[in-house]
């Protein structure tokens, strides 16, 4: 098919593919995209969009195809790419003639060309940036337009580009044209301003349109298209004509360019643009950037902190100008090093020169400017907090809002400048809160903004203020008094001092002076003080009632931040008031669907909650477990959200329940997808099991030890040494509650245990792990132990009792590698198990027995001064309630389990020293007293007095 016709059925593709009809537009867009792999089909697309007498919707089609295809198959190696004989014939189509008519294609058309840059320039492409640069310079307006735009975008995306290789292509193309960029970024701002003057809009607008586009190339070459700037005479040389005439054209045109001119939009975009050039220039290239720093310095604070700026400044700017101050004052490559010797020249420099500029007079005016001015609420701000006081509340300022909104940004200047020249401002701080002494009239709105601004400044500088403010005697004297001040214009004050107040709590205020401070918060809010439990009911009710008058999920959520922390601190003394919150959270759970961050709050409300609530909280189980459920599941899109805290939440009600439900069990179905993620989330997951083993080992362990064991061998296969710990700890905690059906449970897992054990696992914890679960198979579940000694012997063709004998000699080797005295006591019971017995592989393997006791018995046996005896220091007789301190958290459910259980462990109930008499007893007994001798005497003299001495009384 010739070009024709293939441009007539593609034509008319398109033509139906931008039909609002879809039984039309969906055939249309099934056939072309038939087409994007055929030969010649974006040749036909260049020909379509280039073809300025057809339908604009049609073109924009063709121009977004063509597009895509860059993408798609531009690339030498994709599948379906273009040959290289389409590739050149579209390279030259593209940039034959700059004069598309229509702005929003032609941009397209700068993004497609751009992409194709990225690809092919400069190798395949060498043409490109020559034929851009005359276009830029010829005289029709239009072409000169559409190749700057073209140029730009070019531009910008091989600045993108971040291999070393692509990087050193852009510094040498950089190279080459920035003196050419610089001119026209020059050339236009003159045109601008000569076309401003003779007051012709239409003219100065399309000036200051290539007047941008230039400043927006120039913007990628001086940041990114040199390694070293300050090594390059060009860029030094260039660098202040670029300050020089974007200051030039800030000071004319802001006088010029009324809020109505057709300019001020664009000019205003220009501007912002300029301090941008200016800011990454410093971020990426401080050095460089030192010749610049008086000017820039001079430009930016007097539009902002003089009359300069009066009428001519605006909002974008200010907040540009105070981030350019801010930065060049906290630059750590324009400060000296603490040992001035160590400092680099170009540090000192630019310390010199900031010093020469910040004089006392200077930062005592931008210090009073800032706070007296720009700190003021305003006009729009006081009518937003009377209508929104929810929106005007969680305004945003945090994160890098200092960056854009204007408040964020003055306060963050403000501290830094006041930590770096807290000397000279402190003074001048501290006179102004002087002046604002005593109650300030209600009627003098001038004064309550200023007194709220100068509390805001003292509260910001709460750490710099510490050794000048005596707050103490301030809040007595001052600020309480304001607390107390009722009129409603009084509001401004009493919400200021109240964050003052939290600025400064953690900072320098007596704790006896606290009650004070709570009494005078309830006098504030017309509340009686309580005196049972005098603030707790009181604040909490308080905080309830707002959370349910918010409406903003923000508010809401730092409202349940407060309350969670409330509950943290008090902890089971909230328990008789929280009734009205429990039946809350249900509805606003169910409200928050739409809202995940909120449903984060309410799970670490509920996390909160429930350890405050402590067994009771059983019963919020209705609720409680749905939630759980919900936020756990991997097949649920919110668990991405809700995961975290949904687990932590599961874990507390673990270990706070007092029994174990049938649906508490039954959201463990939800956990083996958990385990099969092998996320950061894995230790909770564990610690999740083994409060399931503790609260009910039976149930649990019938019910889904057979799926956990399948995700452990899983696991085991790809998981780090402290991973297979955390496993393994698993199933020792389950053979410790459960020695019975732990062992059957997770049988298949203990093989591998084993042989880690014979063959010297090399890990000492893994190795540590692997003895503490053997031993307590072979102490508390002897047959069990026997059996599977049987099943590894057959294993590896080899006697039971040889095995037998490299298992104990393994043990005693890697003695050392248990670290915890518990389990050190655990292998000596266990191998003392083996006595009394006839096995000569056991008898031969006495003396490794015998030394292993004496090093555990030197572990927990403490001695008593006044008899000179030894006791068991790990035996434990009865439960005992803790008495607790004030700031100590009561015993959870579970501490109370891991008591109880520790009553039944041999570790805790059976007397080590005890039980290795017996054991020699039982074998001297079996042995006869000569044979016996004859046992002992292959042990070490010295560990056998050692043993007497501990076995003295028995």
């Amino acid at each position: 098919m010739d070009m024709d016709s293939a441009s007539t059925v593609v034509l008319q593709a398109l033509t139906q593919a931008t039909s609002q009809d879809t039984a039309v537009l969906k055939p249309a867009e099934e056939q072309l995209r038939q087409w994007e792999t055929q030969p010649g089909f974006y040749s036909v697309l260049l020909k379509i969009f280039n073809n300025h007498m057809l339908d604009v919707n049609v073109r924009w089609l063709a121009v977004l195809y063509f597009k895509n295809g860059i993408d798609r198959y531009w690339r030498r190696v994709a599948p379906h790419a273009l040959s290289e004989e389409e590739k050149m014939s579209l390279r030259a189509g593209l940039i034959t003639n700059f004069n598309e008519p229509v702005n929003q294609i032609a941009t397209q058309i700068a993004v497609l060309i751009a992409k194709v840059a990225r690809l092919d320039c400069p190798r395949q492409w060498p043409e490109l940036i020559p034929i851009l640069l005359e276009s830029v310079k010829g005289q029709d307006g239009l072409q000169q337009h559409r190749a700057l735009l073209t140029f730009y975008h070019v531009t910008k995306t091989l600045a993108s580009k971040r291999l070393a290789q692509d990087k050193r292509l852009f510094q040498d193309l950089a190279s080459g044209i920035y003196s050419f960029a610089c001119s026209l970024w020059s050339h236009h701002t003159d045109c601008f301003l000569q076309q401003i003057y003779a007051r012709d809009e239409a003219a100065a607008l399309s000036s200051l349109e290539r007047t941008l586009l230039s400043l927006k190339v120039l913007r990628k070459l001086t940041v990114h298209g040199f390694q070293e700037p300050q090594q390059n005479v060009e860029v030094m040389v260039r660098t202040p004509h670029i300050l020089k005439n974007g200051m030039w054209l800030f000071c004319v045109s802001g006088r010029q360019v009324g809020p109505d001119n057709a300019c001020r939009e664009k000019l205003e975009k220009t501007i912002i643009l300029f301090t941008k050039v200016l800011l990454d220039f410093l971020e990426y290239h401080p050095c460089a950037f030192i010749p610049l720093i008086q000017r820039s310095l001079e430009f930016a604070v007097s539009y902002v902190f003089t009359p300069a700026g009066e009428g001519v400044t605006f909002e974008r700017f200010i907040v540009q100008c105070m981030n350019l101050i801010k930065m060049i004052v906290k630059n750590d490559a324009y400060k000296p090093a603490k040992n001035i010797e160590d400092s680099k020249p170009e540090s000192l420099e630019a310390h010199k020169i900031k010093t020469a500029f910040f004089t006392h007079p200077t930062l005592t005016e931008i210090g009073r400017r800032l706070v007296s001015h720009y700190f003021l609420l305003t006009e729009e701000e006081l009518a937003m907090w009377e209508e929104d006081p929810e929106s005007f509340a969680v305004e945003e300022t945090g994160g890098d809002s200092w960056k854009y909104s204007l408040r964020p940004c003055t306060e963050v200047l403000f501290l830094d400048i006041f930590h770096n020249y807290s000397q000279t401002l402190t003074p001048v701080l501290l006179e102004m809160v002087q002046n604002l002494q005593g109650p300030t009239n209600v009627e003098d709105p001038v004064q309550l903004l200023m007194k709220d601004a100068v509390y805001n400044a003292v509260g910001l500088a709460a750490y710099e203020l510490f050794d000048n403010v005596d707050f103490d005697q301030w809040f007595k004297n001052q600020l309480l008094g304001e607390l107390q001040v009722n009129h409603h214009r009084y509001k401004l004050i009493r919400r200021r001092v109240i964050w003052l107040i939290g600025q400064w709590i953690s900072v320098k205020f007596k704790s006896d002076l606290r009650p004070l401070l709570y009494e005078s918060f309830f006098f504030f809010c017309k509340l009686p003080i309580m005196t049972n439990a005098p603030y707790l009911e009181s604040i909490f009710g308080l905080l309830f009632q707002l959370l349910q008058q918010v409406t903003e999920c923000d508010t809401k959520m730092q409202v349940l931040h407060v309350i969670s922390c409330v509950i943290e601190r008090v902890n089971i003394q909230i328990r008789p008031y929280v009734g009205c919150l429990v039946q809350y959270l249900p509805l606003l759970w169910k409200q928050s669907e739409e809202h995940n961050m909120l449903r984060c709050a309410i799970l670490t409300t509920l996390i909160h909650l429930v350890q405050g609530l402590g067994a009771e909280s059983k019963n919020l189980y209705p609720f409680l477990l749905p939630v759980i459920q919900l936020s756990t599941d991997v097949s649920q899109p919110p668990h991405v959200y809700l995961l975290e805290d949904g687990l932590e939440l599961w874990l507390v009600t673990l270990e706070n329940s007092p029994a174990v439900t049938p649906e508490l069990l039954r959201i463990f179905q939800n956990m083996s997808a958990l385990l099969e993620l092998s996320s950061e989330n894995l230790r909770t997951c564990f610690q999740i099991v083994n409060a399931y083993i503790y609260l009910s080992a039976t149930e649990f362990l019938q019910s889904y030890a057979e799926s956990l064991c399948r995700s452990f061998c899983d696991l085991l296969k790809d998981i780090t040494n402290e991973g297979q710990v955390q496993v393994l700890k698993v199933v020792e905690i389950a053979l410790k509650v459960s020695p019975i059906l732990g062992a059957h449970m997770f049988q298949p897992l203990l093989p591998a245990v084993f042989r880690g054990i014979v063959d010297g696992e090399r890990y000492p914890v893994v190795m540590s792990t692997y003895l503490g679960i053997m031993g307590r198979v072979l102490l508390q579940n002897s047959s069990f132990f026997f059996s599977l000694l049987a099943q590894m012997a057959s294993e590896c063709s080899q006697e039971m009792d040889q095995l037998l004998g490299n298992v104990i000699e393994m043990w005693v080797d890697r003695m050392d590698n248990i670290t915890q005295p518990e389990r050190r006591k655990l292998s000596s019971l266990a191998l003392l198990s083996l006595l009394p017995s006839d096995n000569s592989v056991i008898q031969d393997k006495f003396c490794g027995i015998i030394n292993i006791c004496v090093e555990a018995l030197h572990d927990v046996m403490t001695e008593d001064p006044e008899t000179g005896t030894f006791k068991d220091c790990m035996l434990m007789s009865h439960f005992e309630e803790p008495k607790l301190s004030d700031d100590e958290e009561p015993p959870t459910e579970q501490d109370k389990r891991k008591k109880l259980l520790a009553l039944e462990d041999p570790v805790h109930s059976v007397s080590l020293q005890q039980f290795v008499y017996e054991k020699l007893k039982a074998q001297q007994a079996m042995m006869g007293d000569q044979g016996f001798g004859v046992l002992m005497e292959t042990v070490d003299t010295e560990l056998v007095r050692q043993l007497q001495e501990f076995l003295q009384g028995f």
